[in-house]
């Protein structure tokens, strides 16, 4: 199989160019030139297995097919459990259950773990950059933290994050940096696609890219999918549908993705925060990017998702694509008023990103729907302390790995929300 670009600007590439890669030459995100039928029929005995056989398809020609079950052993290690709510026929996906207590773990450590066996032991260290809103960075950050052959650099918007995250982001040292910039997520996402599109740079300093604009993380990302929805289906008999609380739009796209490849998987509802430009798109209007503003649910602060250049890559025009998902935003009194209700509605304490899913849930069953839902559970509400407990009015602990992190000590450097600024500090690392 080969992966062009969604610019149309290069010729095919295989899958191994296009993980080391991340961002095409031409600027575009990379897809396959076709999506395979999934050879996935029943949910495998476990999460690794499911995925195994889920992305057999995609590493076909790759120097990693042999190698694929233990990446996938490594990656999928934890959990990602389908716990009911106490509001029928509605369920929580938890995918908080690894080393940084959200979504990001899995798809971080399957890249981390293919690019590892692709990197030629002699080659200069490849320097991974990322753009976080929050959760990405961490989860990054401890996949690659400590491997032989990387470095990584994190940069996330300051101030725009919990503590906690921010703790998170700062916590690894060794060949981990992050950079606290004076700016947005989209001037941290800006800056790197700035370097990865810079040759002169690249020429000096080997990059790849671990944001959700690399297949390496999107492509792993359908298997808790996949795995729940055809588990759902054997012992239901019905597609389950899943409402993805989305910023960048990768773990949404993920879950489009294992539909597209044929698994059971029913409708798709996005929930935005108040950066509503995905509502707006699907509500009728045009797809309008615009700075992004600070809310409770930061993971979500996404005023310009990248990911929205493939979902319009693979659909005709805007009424297929309109016709493909839904979308609805949450304002942040409202995320408020869930987290708080949500022990006595729903029976669970939520994180703000968490809340907004839920929210859209009630949205729908207050107009009459009655099908099955899955809210996708992001990131662990412990995460989110400072907003959490005051709501809920007890304390959130964290998980062992996430107290873990939380007891080393933290660091980040100041940087401009400048691209130049950037090249300056990769340059000299």
């Amino acid at each position: 199989m080969k992966f062009v670009s969604t610019r149309d600007g290069i010729e095919p590439a295989s899958l191994d160019v296009a993980l080391a890669a991340g961002l095409a030459p031409d600027g575009g995100l990379y897809v396959p030139e076709a999506v395979p039928a999934s050879e996935l029929k029943h949910a495998g005995a476990t999460l690794a297995e499911s995925a195994t056989t889920l992305l057999a398809p995609y590493f076909a020609e790759s120097r990693l097919r042999e190698a694929l079950p233990a990446i996938c052993e490594e990656a999928f290690d934890f959990p990602a459990p389908l716990r009911p709510l106490a509001s029928d026929n509605a369920w929580l996906l938890e995918l908080f259950h690894g080393p940084t207590a959200a979504f990001k773990d899995y798809a971080a450590r399957f890249l981390a773990g293919s690019l590892a066996r692709l990197r030629d032991p002699a080659s200069p260290p490849i320097t991974i950059l990322v753009a976080t809103s929050g959760d990405t960075g961490a989860a990054v950050g401890a996949a690659f933290h400590r491997r032989p052959g990387f470095k990584v650099v994190i940069l996330y918007p300051h101030g725009r994050v919990s503590p906690r995250q921010a703790h998170g982001l700062e916590c690894f040292g060794d060949n981990v940096r992050a950079f606290r910039v004076d700016g947005s997520f989209d001037d941290c996402q800006r800056m790197v696609k700035q370097a990865l599109g810079d040759e002169s740079l690249r020429a000096r300093v080997p990059l790849s890219s671990a944001n959700s604009i690399s297949l390496g993380r999107l492509l792993p990302q359908m298997a808790y999918y996949a795995h729940n929805a055809l588990a759902f289906h054997a012992e239901r008999g019905e597609k389950l549908n899943f409402i993805v609380p989305t910023g960048n739009l990768g773990n949404a796209l993920a879950c489009w993705l294992a539909r597209r490849m044929g698994l059971p998987v029913g409708d798709i509802v996005l929930g935005s925060n108040a950066n509503d430009v995905l509502p707006r798109y699907f509500a009728g209007g045009e797809y309008t990017p615009r700075p992004s503003i600070a809310t409770l649910a930061n993971a979500m602060d996404v005023g310009a998702p990248s990911n929205f250049e493939r979902l319009r890559w693979w659909h005709r025009d805007d009424a297929e694509l309109r016709a493909a998902m839904r979308a609805f935003s949450v304002d942040d009194p409202t995320i408020r008023e869930t987290i708080n209700e949500a022990p006595q509605r729903h029976g669970v304490v939520a994180c703000p990103h968490t809340a907004v899913g839920l929210r859209v849930l009630e949205q729908l069953r207050d107009a009459g729907d009655t099908k099955p839902w899955a809210v996708v559970a992001t990131a662990h509400p412990a995460k989110f302390d400072s907003i959490v407990e005051p709501l809920v009015g007890h304390p959130v602990q964290p998980p062992p790995a996430l107290a873990a992190w939380l007891a080393r000590p933290a660091s980040a450097e100041p940087l401009a929300a400048d691209y130049e600024a950037l090249r300056v500090k990769l340059l000299a690392s």
